[in-house]
């Protein structure tokens, strides 16, 4: 009995311990004196004397041989740059196939070259940039051992030139963008190649084809001949002008007019560590959100997209679930001006990360809104070779405030904490991930019922997919710089999935069942809430993907609800229904200039009512100059009265047009009739010089029927990227 309890233990050891997987995978990077020019020609002396990573392995559609598209790859650095050169080769002579010009495309629309960087070789954070065969930039910050986010925005060059039997992607990122630990001499480093044509993923090193080629734990090395040289200074000074002009026609209000300047400022404390300022910062050039139709019963989420927020974001943002997030950054300066800010984020050494933001806003005298002060702390431990423990604190305070003084105004708090403290599992080769992490919340007058509990574990192998997430929230836990729409409530959450491989070489790669289920407990462990859901996906060889599920639901209603979310009427609290759905969607494979997908949705709904849902996405391109595309949703929801049958709409044309790769002009309207609105959203962005813009921005927001004008704004801002 003694040595089968020391199984688990052993079998942990080697869960957490492990070798990196793909440490033999060796590029060698030696320092170049000679001249290097960004124009997609592979004519330099210093390439031709650099080290080649080439024989890339296939990772889509199956994981068990090299792949058929060549490509190969060297790079080179100097005082200032890291320099790379790409040859990705094509096994016909025939169009590449890509979206647009736009930054940050789709990956999977796209024939495209990425790479990925891990510079502590922790594999956990790391940099990802690459471009589409027309020249298109990518470029992002990667979290939680793989996980892009797009929204990281920095200075570098690029250039991809085509050939007949190749595309060429050059480009120089300067030590200053990036973060990196003085003195390491070994980085992780993978590259990847999208060949639509072909419908294969390919990867430098072998990759299992249930992750992603961005997957950090997968990473081969890039070994520098000497420790890359530090940046040196690296002050960035990011100043705007801004001017526009709103009118609001429903308050029929005068024209108003714009008149802001303000600036961003980024200072490298050291080579991985680095301090934001911002002061009286504006986002208006920031796409609006896109709009759905609501039929749930809490908050929705929309993500950040400001680029003050974004570097760094995971130590910030990923703390808890994604229901259960003690800070959202959207809470800051929504609706409210911000005055000023610093945020202090980044890698102290191989092992620790740290996090610090403060946020001040203004007041609003029309409200009564006191000026609020935002304080968030973070600080990551790295634990054995992927795992991590973390802390969180965040502090939301009202400035020269109390609350009830002014009877005529609402009354707001005076502060809102959290605390919490998380682990974040994931094993060396990421088939084990996972989470525990705990909160308490501190508000005036509240002292019990205000802590958070949550786990999971997930198995991602070829074959099998086992996952387990529970969820123990308090009535009183209050979370006012978070996102956390539910609370007093337990939660379970088993899931099971298995994929099958035909061995013949058809149409199917792989298809499974998937089988989830969900519910929801009082804190006395009676049932308020089950989703049970069973779906079979089959992905074909030309990576179009067909879907079939059913459903059941079971929902007790705490609290009125209107199944419209229209203003009609509200379903009583405690009343009890149940219904069951089926459902199918399908995208279409991304080889063709016309793209789509659909998915439908049949069944039950609220107070033994039917629902009706089918949505599309189409799309066109004329490569690489113009994309068009169009998303529809249609609802039909029949109810008893005084509901009756309610028809929801929402459309949405939009049109990029990217001459170059540094001019963009983007137009769509949103035409949504629960909401009674269309919106009308155009922008120009001319980046005149690398993260330097010039934006025109133009947005209608309408009545539906009749379609009459609401409010209207025209914003002109320039920014201008200084380095000192």
């Amino acid at each position: 009995m003694k040595h089968l309890l020391l199984l688990p233990l052993c079998f942990l050891t080697i869960f957490v311990f492990a070798q990196k997987k793909n440490s033999g995978y060796q590029l060698h990077i030696h320092k170049t004196s000679l001249p290097i020019k960004i124009d997609g020609e592979l004519n330099e002396q210093a390439w031709k004397d650099a080290a080649v990573a080439d024989n890339f392995f296939m990772v889509l559609p199956m994981d068990t041989s090299h792949a058929k598209v060549k490509t190969s790859v060297r790079m080179t650095y100097d005082a200032q740059n890291i320099y790379i050169i790409a040859v990705c080769y094509l096994t016909k002579q025939a169009p590449y196939m890509v979206e647009s010009l736009r930054r940050d495309f789709s990956f999977g629309k796209n024939d495209n070259f990425i790479f990925f960087i891990d510079p502590f070789d922790d594999r956990t954070n790391g940099f990802t940039f690459g471009a589409n065969a027309a020249g298109a930039q990518w470029d992002g910050s990667l979290y939680s051992g793989g996980s892009a986010d797009l929204s990281w925005d920095n200075k570098w060059v690029s250039v991809v030139k085509n050939y007949p039997d190749k595309w060429i992607f050059e480009a120089a990122i300067p030590f200053k963008t990036i973060r990196y630990k003085k003195g390491i001499t070994q980085w992780g480093i993978n590259f990847s190649r999208l060949d639509i044509k072909e419908a294969e993923k390919s990867s430098w090193t072998p990759i299992p084809r249930q992750f992603p080629t961005a997957s950090l734990a997968y990473t081969g090395t890039l070994i520098w001949d000497e420790a890359p040289p530090e940046a040196g200074a690296n002050i960035s000074v990011i100043p705007y002008v801004l001017g526009g002009l709103t009118k609001d026609y429903d308050a029929k209000k005068p024209t108003t007019y714009r008149k802001d300047i303000g600036a961003d400022a980024k200072i490298a404390l050291s080579s991985s560590l680095n301090l934001d300022l911002t002061v009286n910062p504006d986002f208006s050039q920031v796409e609006v959100d896109k709009q759905v139709t609501n039929l749930d019963r809490y908050e929705l989420f929309f993500p950040e997209k400001r680029q003050f927020f974004l570097e760094n974001a995971d130590l910030f943002a990923n703390f808890g679930y994604t229901n259960i997030r003690p800070f959202f950054s959207r809470r800051i300066g929504l609706g409210v001006p911000i005055s000023y800010g610093a945020r202090l984020s980044g890698s102290i050494d191989k092992n620790w990360r740290i996090g610090v933001m403060d946020m001040k806003t203004k007041s609003q005298d029309e409200t009564g809104l006191p000026a609020q002060n935002f304080t968030v702390l973070a600080l990551q431990r790295r634990l054995f070779a992927r795992s991590n423990i973390r802390f969180m604190f965040v502090n939301k305070q009202s400035v020269n405030y109390q609350p009830g003084k002014d009877s005529t105004k609402p009354v707001y708090s005076l502060y809102n904490r959290n605390l919490g403290i998380e682990y974040n599992l994931a094993s060396v080769n990421n088939a084990f991930t996972g989470k525990a992490m705990m909160l308490k919340s501190f508000s005036p007058g509240k002292s019990t019922g205000d802590f958070v509990h949550a786990a999971n574990l997930l198995y991602t192998g070829k074959k099998w997919m086992l996952a387990w997430q529970h969820e123990i929230v308090g009535k009183s836990y209050n979370a006012e710089v978070g996102y956390v729409p539910r609370n007093n409530y337990i939660k379970i959450n088993p899931q099971i999935g298995y994929n099958f491989f035909p061995n013949r070489k058809g149409k199917v790669l792989s298809h499974g069942p998937l089988l989830s289920s969900t519910y929801f407990f009082n804190t006395k462990f009676h049932q308020t809430d089950n989703e049970t859901y069973l779906d079979y996906k089959i992905s074909l060889r030309n990576q179009s993907v067909f879907d079939a599920w059913v459903a059941h639901d079971y929902v007790e209603l705490l609290k009125p609800f209107d199944p419209t979310n229209s203003g009609k009427d509200s379903l009583q609290t405690g009343s009890k229904h149940s219904w069951d759905a089926w459902g199918t969607s399908y995208t279409s494979k991304p080889q063709k200039l016309f793209t789509y997908a659909f998915s439908t949705r049949y069944g039950g709904y609220y107070a033994n009512g039917t629902r009706l849902n089918l949505t599309t996405d189409l799309g066109y391109r004329f490569q690489p100059f113009v994309n068009i595309t169009l998303s529809a949703s249609y609802n039909r929801i029949a109810l008893p009265k005084p509901w009756g049958v309610t028809n929801f709409w929402l459309i949405g044309p939009r049109i990029d047009v990217t001459l170059t790769n540094t001019f963009f002009f983007t137009a769509f309207v949103q035409y949504n009739n629960q909401q009674k609105n269309v919106n009308v959203n155009t922008r120009l962005q001319w980046r005149y010089k690398p993260a330097s813009d010039f934006y025109i921005v133009y947005t209608d927001n309408y009545y539906t029927a009749p379609l009459f004008i609401r409010n209207r704004a025209l914003v002109l801002k320039f920014t201008y990227w200084w380095s000192m």
